[in-house]
């Protein structure tokens, strides 16, 4: 199995210093409205998800998918206090299966971030993405440049090109190689 980011770890990853270089409303914005469905793999103790929630408004929705107990229960509990909690599912992803087929067609965003690196097969988190994508939706794809070489990052945006996505920008976010994909139909 891939390397997968220790739970403890998330602490540091949802640390509001962060916000600092990677900035989640600025990121996220213009990807998604209100009454929007996204759907993010890997979101840790929710950095990126709490933010997605407000962006999406009280008629949108957040699925949030992770392999790790301890990282959704973080995530969830963030959810209460911040009162977003009825917006966001956390979900628990099983091995070869990121239980999200009920959601085919209809996300606005899949999102990404720094996690694909993690993952034990790259092609099908790509081939399910491709799925999840409503015909206008987006895939924010992002991993750290500290983690990922560039031709690691070409080589994983082939494999999105094999599965029906295409790059539609190359958005600039610090420290991180970035493509937002749109689906090649």
């Amino acid at each position: 199995m891939a390397h997968v980011c220790p739970w403890w770890i998330g602490y540091l990853l949802a640390s509001p210093l962060r916000r600092l270089w990677h900035n989640p409303p600025r990121i996220l914005g213009p990807l998604v409205r209100d009454g929007d469905l996204a759907v993010e793999i890997g979101p840790g103790m929710g950095f990126f998800t709490l933010d997605l929630a407000r962006l999406v408004g009280e008629r949108g929705r957040v699925v949030a998918v992770d392999v790790q107990p301890r990282m959704l229960a973080k995530l969830e509990d963030r959810a209460r206090k911040a009162g977003l909690a009825d917006r966001i599912d956390a979900r628990l992803a099983a091995p070869g299966d990121f239980g999200t087929s009920d959601l085919h067609g209809r996300a606005a965003l899949v999102l990404a971030f720094a996690v694909v690196h993690e993952l034990p097969d790259v092609a099908a988190f790509f081939a399910e993405a491709a799925r999840l994508l409503a015909p206008r939706g987006r895939g924010l794809f992002a991993e750290p440049t500290g983690h990922v070489t560039v031709p690691r990052f070409e080589a994983s945006l082939a494999l999105a090109a094999e599965a029906g996505l295409r790059v539609v920008e190359r958005p600039a976010i610090r420290s991180c190689h970035a493509a937002i994909l749109g689906r090649a139909d």
